[in-house]
């Protein structure tokens, strides 16, 4: 069996791939390179000639074939490398017959823990007062999840004075709390919205409250940064969404605080490069708990790794049944009481409907627009 071709689309804001082999066999991927999904698929085009007539079983050689061929470091080629290795595993899978969680170990769990975006989640609830958090954090608790991740911000927050932005923040946790109560997890992300200083105290305001982690406390711009906002709250911290390879969160395993690791399934290298975090992570008692909010095929991959992975703990996610995802994809992930539940089809289990496709082509989004009152860029 070998590899004889690579079909790349952008759909929404991430890349599908599928490789096809010279038998027929095929496998899909996604590549989650969101703002710049079109330079991994560049990328894609330009390495499909190296890897045309490579055996699809040797997915270590041909990710380091690939990630050492001219030795940059980028995320646009560790997205198109994470979505070929996730259609090298599927192709797998089909051969032998199995799942791929199965090829990764077997379970060690039967399901995943669902952690659902709130904002994603539930449509129409407004999130700028404490009071619409609460309300929308109700209708997560309703369909029976036990967690949510949060950025606990008001609209507004780039123009807020730095007194004014703590305790409104803390107060929209507070009401949160308040609405679900204690027997319910709930993780803070900052999004890169403060400064190192403010993200400190805000830590300490919200203590009280028990985050289950306190994501991207500042930029992801240096490890030894986060690992100083470390040092200085008592916290879970978590970080990692806009990390690509095992040697930078190597670096995070090693700062102080450090208990969640966030690599994206779609970015971080795929199953191959992935797990290897997961192991890692283990040796230092951190958990994994990936960042993840686009594409059905990414989620259904991050729910065969999570079952197999010792130190997997909870998968967030935005929805997908009665969305579009749920017609670009012939199956989307199982949800029953809160939890994923992977399939025992052979490779990933699902496949991808191209007409549909189509339908849904590149949306880049707005990105990060929030300016502070002298015209200067919010995001620290």
């Amino acid at each position: 069996m070998k590899i004889e071709k690579i079909e790349t689309w952008l759909v929404a804001q991430w890349m599908t791939v599928r490789v096809t082999c010279d038998d027929g066999t095929y496998g899909v991927g996604e590549g989650n390179f969101w703002s710049f999904a079109e330079a991994s698929e560049a990328i894609v085009q330009t390495i499909e000639t190296d890897l045309r007539g490579a055996n699809p079983r040797d997915v270590d050689r041909i990710w380091n074939r690939i990630y050492r061929k001219f030795s940059f470091r980028s995320p646009a080629l560790t997205a198109a490398l994470s979505a070929i290795d996730m259609a090298l595993w599927d192709i797998r899978g089909k051969r032998l017959q199995a799942p791929v969680w199965d090829l990764l170990g077997g379970k060690y769990r039967d399901r995943v823990r669902a952690m659902p975006l709130l904002g994603a989640f539930e449509q129409g609830i407004p999130l700028d007062e404490p009071e619409g958090f609460a309300a929308a954090a109700a209708a997560v608790k309703a369909e029976g999840y036990t967690s949510l991740k949060m950025t606990p911000f008001p609209k507004n927050w780039g123009l807020r004075a730095y007194s004014d932005l703590v305790r409104t923040n803390t107060k929209i946790f507070e009401a949160v709390r308040e609405e679900v109560g204690w027997d319910f997890d709930i993780g803070i992300e900052i999004h890169r919205n403060m400064a190192p200083s403010e993200s400190v105290v805000f830590a300490q305001n919200i203590e009280r409250l028990l985050p289950y982690f306190y994501e991207d406390p500042i930029a992801p711009d240096s490890v030894l940064s986060m690992g100083e906002v470390g040092r200085q709250i008592r916290l879970p911290l978590a970080a990692g969404e806009r990390n690509n390879t095992i040697w930078e969160f190597r670096e995070y395993c090693q700062q102080p605080g450090m208990a969640f690791l966030k690599p994206d399934i779609g970015l971080a290298g795929g199953f191959t490069h992935c797990r290897k975090i997961a192991a890692m992570a283990e040796g230092f008692h951190i958990r994994i708990a990936p960042h993840h909010f686009l594409g059905p095929i990414s989620t259904l991959a991050l729910a065969h790794i999570a079952v197999a992975t010792p130190n997997w703990d909870v998968n967030e996610f935005a929805p997908e049944a009665g969305t579009f995802k749920e017609d670009i994809v012939t199956n989307i992930t199982k949800v029953m009481d809160g939890h994923f539940v992977p399939p025992d089809s052979p490779g990933l289990g699902t496949d991808i409907n191209v007409e549909e496709m189509l339908k849904h082509g590149r949306q880049i989004g707005n990105g990060e627009t929030a300016i502070r009152s002298d015209g200067s860029i919010a995001l620290r």
